[in-house]
């Protein structure tokens, strides 16, 4: 079986660059922007709304799905040294304790204190009664992506077990199979929308089945590119130029979105049968794939490398996966009384979040306890 023995510093410091997006996600729909969170402050205007919708479509469309495929590539080598108990004991452990212990506790936390914050007067005794009688699902809150993993892990084990023998794995794919690749991606995602548009949840698990279509193939795809050793194998020109077609598709988007929903309701991108339900997981596959290639080969030509500071953050980038919730909750609501536009409030707050997610992350993670966990 081949291994990429040699450390990718590049692959940690692409992790602390998604966990930045992560918290910046968040932070972006609790100013204003479109998407389910805990907390919401304000109704922003028009341009407002729409810059910050960009930035949460870009994101939305390659950032969780990188994380899928980042934990998919490291998943066969993991499996190979420890063996399938050992491999899924320590899943068990690394990802199903700090998810046990956000759903009965972190969750319920931000939703009493976010309760007060709507005027709340109960007491924390009352608010855990109501809370527990409206209980419709899982409170994984952002932790649905560790919820996915564990369950990504268990199919992975079995199909390990069943499996007789390992699969080959060839060159690189070329340009051409690129683009059918994230053609088959998108048609994929639209059959799923047709059904189940965006906006729909799982809500006893909590997970958003129209991303998954992306999430899944991408966790496959790193299972596969570990064998290929895929992320050292990809040509620099290759990333150049998915570079220039992501900066084009990025041009376009607002440009798709004006002229597919002039009246300003979004919905029509989201799902059923229409030329925006299919233009939107056109433009969101393709912007994937190019900018997930693009940001491999930058890294990897660029940032292949740490120095103390960058170990520390990637270090603690699991650490403040699991925790950014609660503090950019909490923090947002302790700005809460000053008023200033959506869009600047966020652009002040955002290095202020970010900094205090890793600083908190950073301690955590070094505590005895966790230190066998994080």
């Amino acid at each position: 079986m081949k291994k990429e023995k040699k450390h990718l510093f590049f692959v940690d410091n692409l992790r602390i660059l998604l966990i930045v997006l992560v918290i910046l996600h968040h932070l972006a729909i609790t100013y204003g922007g479109p998407g389910m969170w805990y907390y919401q402050e304000s109704s922003p205007g028009m341009i407002e709304s729409l810059v910050f919708a960009l930035f949460l479509a870009m994101n939305q469309s390659f950032f969780m799905g990188f994380f899928f495929m980042i934990s998919g590539y490291f998943t066969p080598g993991s499996y190979d040294r420890k063996g399938a108990w050992r491999f899924f004991k320590d899943r068990l452990l690394r990802l199903g304790i700090p998810l046990l212990f956000y759903i009965i506790f972190i969750d319920i936390v931000i939703n009493y204190a976010t309760a007060i914050s709507r005027g709340f007067s109960g007491s924390f005794l009352e608010f855990l009664g109501l809370h527990i009688e409206g209980y419709a699902g899982l409170g994984t809150g952002p932790l649905w992506f560790v919820e996915s993993l564990l369950i990504f892990a268990a199919i992975y084990v079995l199909w390990r077990l069943l499996s007789k023998s390992t699969y080959k794995v060839g060159r690189m794919p070329n340009n051409k199979e690129i683009v059918i690749f994230a053609l088959f991606l998108a048609i994929f995602t639209f059959i799923v929308r047709i059904w189940l548009p965006l906006g729909w949840n799982f809500e006893l698990l909590n997970l958003q089945i129209p991303f998954f279509p992306q999430y899944i193939v991408l966790f496959i795809v790193g299972l596969i590119a570990y064998r290929g050793k895929w992320f050292s194998q990809i040509p620099a020109k290759t990333g150049k130029l998915w570079l220039r077609v992501a900066i084009v598709l990025a041009i376009l988007l607002p440009i798709m979105l004006v002229l597919g929903a002039p009246d300003g309701d979004p919905s029509v991108f989201f799902g059923g049968v229409s030329w925006q339900a299919f233009a939107y997981p056109l433009w969101e596959q393709f912007f994937a794939v190019s900018i997930i290639i693009a940001l491999s080969v930058l890294f990897r030509e660029r940032y292949n490398h740490q120095g103390r500071l960058a170990k520390e953050l990637s270090a603690s980038a699991y650490t403040v996966y699991i925790l950014h919730a609660p503090i950019i909750v909490f923090l947002a609501l302790s700005l809460k009384g000053i008023a200033l536009n959506p869009l600047l409030k966020f652009v002040l707050v955002a290095p202020v979040a970010v900094f205090l997610c890793f600083l908190i992350g950073n301690y955590i993670r070094k505590l005895p306890l966790a230190r066998r966990i994080l």
